[in-house]
């Protein structure tokens, strides 16, 4: 080797290699022919983290490193937060990029202007935590070809502003089909976005607003679908020419609202009737009264979509404990024999709904390929009966905090062979026999046991039953100890192979021994939470930072929130050779941030997290502090 890097930034970073330093001869000629040829064929196929560890190898291989980068098409920054001086260093390589996402969590105005060029066609700036609304109209000057557009912003007191610098944006934009605006910490006082559609070019066809309120919804829906039945008669014509069409071709809707009604149930269905998915959440601070709530009556319109394969109608409790109160099995009825083309239905907060009314989806919709049901209370596992009798060919099915839920129903799923994603998150009175049920699904890849009433015995049952899992989540079951753990990775050779997300989080008799079993037993494992488990010790840090007998660590994420007994070498074993692939840590308050300060300056790529977030901050970020560490 001619030279080694302990840093894999800095190989990227300082760039190319003059072609002096290779005796003359451009990169490629640094290898023979073939060699040259074959290394044009496969870096630029690698992931950003790849050519890194490459460009360490040699000065050539970083000289064609860097000429790889300048042909990616895209650049995905999301799974890492970045500071700006990074990303400065890297962006300018990347001169034929087309697609770009980026984590914004430590970034300012400066250094997202510095990414910003005409020949950018995707653009997904994620976390913006620090961005102010003045960038806004910069994206639509240097970004003027944007197809698809993804905002997450954390949302600040002024709503004037950002409405004005909102559409000075938007009207740079010709071609814009995807828009998806999320303005974080706004939902109890949504901004007016209802002149939206005077700026909005009319080749959106997914349109995704977090947060609005109802009435410029309603609003807003009714201008976008004005020429709504010029587009049918266009659809039908021989001749469409002759009939201009100038309005818009929505096809998705995605929404979170203060309240969902029955007059905006009526406005999507009259004004949008062309369209393919809707998503509707809200999150109401107070109990709904008549007329503006959501009934069976607007349910019954949906059926008006004829198009519509994917629906979703959430009632979310994040503000206030409620629920559609309004809607019982008649309501849901009427919209599976209305809207039978449905492959995708997820229903939440339908507390006066039962069995009969849930059943009637599996039983009419016969494309049905995703299914999900939160906070039903009515809802038992005679909604399944028989359902090997029904044709559709469940891909996802998730039932979430449904209490009368038991193993019983898992018993009706056991011939699947579709099922990849099994979620019962929060049914409690699911037990050690539903993981019989599900050993014989070979098909199913991420299981979801949140809060279940298992055992050490189920898990061992789990771990001979030779699943594809990928992901597993124990979260909040008390009655599992490190004795299961231990069995569910010495029972089954193929779980070692596949895992790659496992959440032990909030589990009290999980010990140092179970982190002993999942390190030498997970060989893909990447995401690990063990957030609330009290009786691990620093011991299980070290073990985490050693990785497995090979030496190897590939942790990505690691939440150890309110695990009070890590010991006080955390910091230090952060600083040493240790958990190089790490970019996500969640510690709470377990530590204070002075610690890490030097860890932040060392490890840019990593981020940090005090605030107990979820993996990966999903919430809470826009709360996080100024600095390199959250």
């Amino acid at each position: 080797m001619e030279e080694n890097c302990d840093d894999k930034r800095r190989c990227v970073v300082d760039g190319a290699v003059p072609a002096e330093a290779c005796g003359g001869a451009p990169p490629q000629d640094g290898f023979p022919l073939p060699a040259s040829l074959i290394l044009g064929e496969i870096l630029p196929r690698l992931e950003l983290e790849s050519l890194c560890s490459l460009a360490c190898v040699c000065r050539v291989l970083r000289s064609n490193v860097s000429h790889a980068l300048s042909i990616l098409p895209s650049l995905d920054l999301s799974a890492f937060s970045m500071n700006g001086e990074l990303l400065n260093h890297i962006f300018p390589k990347m001169g034929g990029v087309e697609s770009v996402s980026v984590d914004c969590l430590h970034l300012d105005d400066c250094s997202i202007l510095s990414i910003l060029r005409p020949n950018i066609h995707e653009l997904n700036l994620l976390k913006c935590a620090l961005l102010s609304y003045e960038v806004l109209p910069s994206i639509g000057e240097k970004c003027p070809n944007l197809r698809k557009l993804a905002l997450e912003l954390a949302g600040q007191s002024l709503p004037g502003t950002f409405r004005f610098n909102l559409l000075k944006m938007l009207e740079q934009f010709s071609g814009l089909e995807h828009l998806s605006i999320k303005n974080r910490g706004t939902e109890r006082h949504p901004y007016d976005l209802g002149a939206i559609h005077l700026f909005l070019p009319k080749s959106v066809t997914f349109l995704k607003l977090q947060p609005v309120n109802e009435k410029d919804a309603i609003l807003l829906i009714e201008r976008l679908g004005d020429d709504v039945e010029v587009l049918e008669k266009m659809a039908t014509s021989s001749i469409p020419s002759q009939l201009p069409f100038t309005g818009f071709r929505l096809r998705t809707l995605s929404l979170v609202l203060d309240v969902i009604t029955n007059r905006l149930i009526a406005t999507i269905t009259t004004s949008l009737r062309l369209l393919v998915e809707l998503d509707l959440e809200d999150r109401a601070c107070s109990e709904p009264k008549l007329p503006h709530d959501l009934t069976n009556l607007g349910l019954q319109s949906l059926g008006s979509c004829e198009h519509l394969t994917s629906l979703s109608i959430v009632r979310s409790r994040v503000n206030y404990i409620v629920s559609f109160k309004r809607v019982n099995d008649l309501g849901i009825m009427l919209l599976a024999e209305s809207c039978r083309g449905l492959e995708s239905v997820k229903l939440g907060g339908f507390s006066k709904v039962t069995c009969a009314g849930f059943s009637s989806i599996l039983c009419s919709c016969r494309n049905l390929k995703k299914f999900e049901v939160r906070n039903a209370p009515l809802l038992t596992d005679l909604a399944f009966h028989d359902i090997d009798g029904v044709s559709c060919p469940l891909v996802e099915l998730k039932l979430l905090s449904c209490n009368l839920i038991t193993s019983e129903f898992v018993a009706q799923l056991g011939s699947s062979n579709a099922l990849q994603v099994l979620d019962t998150n929060g049914c409690r009175s699911i037990a050690d026999s539903c993981l019989e049920h599900i050993s014989p699904i070979n098909t199913l890849t991420s299981l979801n046991l949140g809060g279940a009433d298992i055992t050490d015995r189920g898990l061992s049952i789990l771990g001979k039953a030779n699943l594809p899992l990928t992901s597993l989540s124990l979260r909040g079951i008390t009655r599992v100890t490190s004795r299961g753990i231990i069995s569910l990775f010495s029972s089954g050779d193929r779980i070692k192979k596949t895992l790659s997300s496992l959440d032990i989080g909030h589990m009290p008799g999980i010990s140092d021994r179970a982190i002993h079993a999942i390190v030498s037993g997970a060989e893909s494992l990447t995401e690990l939470c063990m957030r609330y488990c009290f009786h691990v010790t620093g011991m299980s840090f070290k073990t985490l930072a050693s990785g497995r007998s090979d030496g190897r660590s590939s942790l990505q994420r690691l939440d150890v929130c309110q695990c009070t007994q890590l010991c006080d070498e955390l910091a230090e074993l952060l600083q040493r050779p240790c958990f190089r692939g790490l970019r996500w840590l969640g510690v709470g308050d377990t530590k204070k941030m002075d610690d890490f300060a030097m860890i932040c300056r060392m490890r840019p790529w990593l981020t940090i997290c005090f605030d107990g977030c979820e993996m990966g901050c999903h919430d809470g970020w826009q709360f996080h502090e100024d600095n390199n560490g959250n």
